[in-house]
């Protein structure tokens, strides 16, 4: 069935892990589905939004789904976000499709980190907002207190709607403020019961209610200081203008697992939300760099945001899509804004979870998802070529943590690139490359069960088998003092021998390359044999005296030498540069260098003096704290590239994952002399070992 603008609500469903995300969403799919027989559940494995064999093995959502709810008319497509911070990457996707965001909060938990990001989140990019507290049934749970937290952490916003009462025998009741009526649930169905006593508390929601709603309309506002109490319709246009505005969040509550309240949560989100077609025109780009507006109109010309890819090899290539404006048939160009070539629209679904239902067109405001598009990535705009724009890339969290990875069985190394290429495309907070220094391949990600789900990934979707290590590092090797010292290389072999002599002064400077002079005076060394002085030097500073390090910071100065006319060669020049530096750079002070970077570290107030402890710690430097944009503070400073493999699981735990960071690499610094035996000794094994397996 096709729904017009007006009847769709395209809802981001976030919060925390554990706070029953999916429990809901498959409770609102069993409670308004008529081919449901039996309702899912996470521990079983069996829902509809986590379908992916990871997903069931671990009992949580690492990916956003899809899962079309049909109510009264009305086509709520509820995108269920992954609550675990690793895989927050899915929130980020799914709310540049969605209008509004229902926060999920479990009533045994509270207010936790995961629903005060979902409601930044939703602030950041002004989307509409419901709270729906789970879990309300739970013996030790305190929605009323939930409700005084979410007001101190979200201000005067937060309008209760639905209110939760427990009798003497432990039996549920949910009071509806806007019919000030009360339901008991038997089966999931509602049951109009007798108002409980609630003395002055249902007077003060009441009362808290309607002056949220006074503030939405003039009229209203007469009528709430004239005393009259407002009708139900009044209360429901009241809330959803303000909802709409951004100046109310409504709450409700009740329970998923045993189906309580969620007959008024539908509604509400049918009422109260907006639709595609009743929100501002999105704001693109045109390819002179001149603002467009794209309305919700199915008259407009076509654009369609990719929101999501989907890659695998079995299936093919899916890309999850909102349609912007106009209508979205099956076998049409569209031209790529990012790449200005055309992409042939194939096959269109609707999904719902793993289910995938076919369709000859998805309309404007709608979301489904097209086959096989070869170029279209996460973030690109798909154009009627009458109207080519671009849609404002999405940001996606930084990846931090980095791991080696080590391919278990031999032949796989040439399938290892093609796999990860294919889960980048998926997962843009995921990052593969291959050090040019130390030869490893490197993988980053947003945290260690994030990349422990891209090593089962690589295994179950792409055989191929690989464990992770903490990466080397990349360390240097330069000189303390200048030197000099002769290389002599005399070679006889029957024939034409080999001459070469050379005298090279070495000495300290601020170049990251070698830097390469002469001053030879009276021909005693040919200036036709310079330039291969200067390749063998440059040959022998890519393995340091010390640990086999490249050296950085040298300068050679070719000051005497002598050579044979018959014996003397280039061949000859470079060995004999070679020897030179072998004698002279373990009498310079040979010192190890290691990589420092820059770290910006986003973190709570409360949190400061615990991350400069950290970085003091760590053998770093701070270097200063400012206010950020959006609350947090921004401790800059200095810190060795080696003290950094563990931060981002540090940082995780320390602001509970509130706080974010940033580290690039600046330069080179001595490494103090009590760790550098260390990695002396360790270089050496590694290259034993190297030589082992050749």
């Amino acid at each position: 069935m096709k729904y017009t603008n007006k009847d769709i609500r395209n809802i981001l469903v976030a919060g925390h892990s554990g706070c029953g995300k999916t429990t809901l969403v498959e409770a609102l799919l069993y409670t308004t589905s008529s081919d449901m027989q039996r309702m899912g559940t996470v521990q079983d494995g069996n829902t509809v939004c986590d379908f992916e064999p990871e997903e069931c093995k671990r009992k949580v959502s690492l990916s956003t789904a899809i899962a079309p709810v049909e109510y009264n008319g009305t086509k709520l497509n509820l995108m269920d976000a992954p609550g675990l911070f690793d895989f927050e990457l899915g929130v980020h996707e799914a709310i540049s499709a969605a209008e509004s965001v229902l926060i999920t909060i479990s009533a045994r938990s509270g207010v936790t980190v995961g629903a005060e990001k979902a409601f930044h989140l939703a602030e950041k990019y002004k989307k509409s907002k419901i709270v729906f507290v789970n879990k309300t049934d739970l013996e030790n749970a305190n929605y009323y207190k939930i409700l005084e937290n979410l007001k101190t952490k979200f201000g005067p916003s937060i309008c209760p709607c639905v209110v939760p009462v427990r009798k003497p025998d432990g039996t549920m009741l949910y009071i509806n403020l806007f019919s000030q009526k009360a339901f008991e649930y038997q089966g999931g169905k509602p049951i109009q019961v007798p108002m409980p006593d609630m003395a002055h508390r249902l007077d003060g929601l009441i009362t808290a209610m309607s002056e949220a709603v006074a503030e939405t309309d003039d009229a209203l506002m007469e009528k709430f200081f004239s005393g009259e109490s407002f009708t139900t319709e009044e209360i429901v246009n009241g809330l959803a203008k303000g909802c709409r505005m951004g100046t109310i969040t409504p709450v409700f509550c009740g329970s998923a697992v045993n189906l309580h309240g969620l007959d008024m949560l539908l509604y509400n989100l049918k009422e109260l939300l907006p639709s595609p077609a009743e929100v501002e025109p999105m704001l693109a780009e045109t390819q002179n760099g001149e603002p467009a507006e794209l309305r919700c109109s199915e008259q407009e010309p076509v654009a369609a945001y990719v929101f999501k890819t989907v890659a695998d090899p079995f299936v093919g290539k899916l890309s999850y899509i909102k349609v912007v404006s106009g209508t979205l048939n099956h076998d049409t160009a569209l031209v790529n804004a990012r790449t200005g070539e055309t992409e042939r629209i194939g096959k269109l679904l609707y999904v719902r979870g793993k289910k995938q239902q076919e369709t000859d067109c998805i309309g404007a405001g709608d979301i489904g998802a097209a086959t096989k598009l070869s170029q279209a990535q996460t973030g690109d705009t798909l154009c009627d070529a009458s109207r080519v724009v671009q849609l404002p890339k999405p940001t996606f969290p930084n990846p931090t943590l980095s791991m080696a990875l080590h391919v278990m069985k031999k032949g796989d190394e040439a399938k290892i690139g093609a796999a990860l290429a294919r889960l980048v495309e998926e997962d843009p907070t995921l990052q593969y490359r291959v050090d040019q220094e130390t030869g490893q391949q490197i993988i980053t990600g947003l945290g260690e069960q994030h990349l422990d789900v891209t090593v089962a990934k690589l295994k179950s979707k792409f055989g191929v088998d690989v464990e992770l290590s903490v990466p080397r590092i990349a360390y240097r090797e330069s000189l303390r003092k200048k030197c000099k010292a002769q290389g002599r290389h005399k070679k006889q072999t029957g024939g034409h021998g080999q001459f070469g002599d050379v005298w090279i002064e070495f000495e300290p400077c601020d170049s990251e390359t070698l830097v390469f002079e002469e001053k030879v005076f009276g021909g005693s060394v040919p200036k036709n044999y310079f330039p291969a002085v200067e390749k063998g030097l440059r040959q022998a500073v890519e393995h340091g005296v010390l640990a086999g390090y490249p050296v950085v910071g040298l300068k050679a100065t070719l000051l005497d030498g002598s050579y044979h006319p018959v014996d003397s060669s280039e061949m000859a020049f470079v060995m004999a540069a070679k020897l030179a530096y072998k004698a002279a750079l373990p009498q310079a002070g040979p010192v190890l260098l290691e990589p420092v970077g820059a770290l910006k570290a986003h973190i709570p107030n409360d949190n400061t003096g615990d991350i400069m402890g950290e970085v003091t710690k760590r053998r770093g430097r701070v270097l200063g704290m400012e206010p950020d944009a959006d609350g947090l503070q921004v401790v800059e400073a200095e810190v060795p590239m080696a003290e950094m493999q563990d931060f981002t699981t540090f940082m995780r735990q320390l602001t509970q994952g509130r706080g974010h960071f940033s580290y690039e690499f600046v330069r080179y610094e001595p490494l103090p002399e009590h760790l550098a035996n260390g990695v002396i000794e360790e270089a050496k094994k590694l290259h034993t070992e190297e030589e082992e397996t050749l």
